[in-house]
């Protein structure tokens, strides 16, 4: 999570990223999504040879391209504290659960609609184990 949080708080921030195939791109972060998709604006394009430079109003990123990114040490403060920040104001959210089933009146964790049931209290009768004869 904290790798995206970065990103979120890099808003508007400087940011180097290296390319897998070895360009990279230095310039301002609009926006970027969970995947690591991100927009630049103002960017310089460096080929990977070093030889060539382009310069760029604004470029798309595909986040499984990235090799590396490399944003202001500041921004580490900033992205910390902006997390804690969201951690105390949102709700606590509590698992799925783990057992099967919940508690009847009677004490018996019956599943409550998840396959037949056949004891006196369902309707079946007492002893019928379900096969109704059928093989």
């Amino acid at each position: 999570q904290l790798p995206l949080t970065l990103l979120r708080a890099a808003n508007g921030s400087p940011i180097l990223v290296e390319l897998k195939g070895g360009d990279t791109y230095n310039g301002r972060v609009v926006n970027c999504d969970t995947f690591m998709n991100m927009n630049l604006q103002d960017v310089i394009c460096t080929s990977a040879d070093g030889e060539h430079f382009s310069k760029l109003p604004s470029c798309y990123i595909r986040g499984s391209s990235i090799k590396y990114l490399r944003l202001p040490p500041s921004l580490l403060e900033t992205a910390a504290a902006q997390q804690e920040e969201e951690e105390r104001n949102s709700p606590f959210r509590g698992g799925r659960g783990r057992g099967r089933g919940r508690m009847d009146s009677s004490g018996t964790g019956r599943s409550g609609g998840r396959g037949r049931h056949h004891g006196s209290d369902q309707g079946g009768r007492s002893g019928d184990t379900g096969d109704s004869g059928r093989g």
